[in-house]
């Protein structure tokens, strides 16, 4: 792997990873890779909110491996000291009178067949809901170096749709003393549309009087 952290279990290796991953989507650029795997595997569980870029990443990473692997994301996230529970019902599957239960060739009830298609039917379900996100990177901008940019974020961040959930943010330089609001944000595509929300939100009253525009920087499927 390119990028090493020192112990992710601490809260120095944490505030490593928090720094790098500042502006990144993922650790290797704007795709997910076996090092965002790796360093996901060494993360004992989400980062709070005081690492918010790191918190965001993990949601990420969280969400390709569920619609990936329903139900066996969490075994990749724990890495080699947590991947045995992941194990055991496959263990406990191959042992005793167990096997009888499972024989998919052997007689099968009405209710076993009612349960096995509830059980495919939730799996695409959740794995439909979970590749339907997308991770978007946004600038705003304001009117000019006169702009209180703290009262712009947070006009920004009042805005609340189900399936909108804002990221970490950073301001950005952008000449003449004017800086621009660098903002993270994931959504549910089936619930918001990027375009209506800069049309009929961040660009419309009241939040325009902060706000002279918003561009699309990054638009990831995750």
């Amino acid at each position: 792997m390119a990028v090493s952290f020192s112990d992710l279990h601490t809260e120095a290796g944490l505030k490593s990873l928090e720094e790098y991953l500042s502006g990144k989507t993922y650790i290797s650029g704007d795709q997910l890779t076996k090092d965002d795997i790796k360093v996901y595997a060494a993360v004992l569980g989400k980062p709070g909110d005081e690492f918010p870029n790191a918190s965001r990443w993990y949601d990420c990473v969280s969400s390709h491996l569920a619609a990936r692997f329903p139900g066996k994301a969490a075994g990749v996230r724990t890495g080699g000291s947590k991947a045995a529970p992941a194990e055991e019902p496959k263990k406990d599957a191959a042992e005793g009178d167990d096997d009888d239960d499972l024989d998919l060739f052997g007689d099968e009830t009405e209710e076993d067949k009612k349960a096995a298609v509830a059980r495919e039917a939730a799996k695409a379900s959740t794995k439909k809901k979970e590749s339907g996100k997308s991770s978007v990177l946004l600038d705003v901008k304001p009117w000019d170096d006169e702009t209180d940019m703290k009262k712009l974020e947070e006009a920004v961040r009042s805005v609340e749709q189900e399936g909108l959930f804002w990221g970490a943010s950073k301001l950005v330089p952008v000449g003449y003393g004017i800086k621009k609001l660098s903002i993270m944000m994931t959504i549910i595509d089936d619930l918001v549309s990027v375009d209506n929300l800069i049309e009929d939100y961040l660009t419309a009253e009241p939040i325009n009087e902060y706000v002279q525009s918003c561009d699309i920087v990054a638009f990831n499927k995750i």
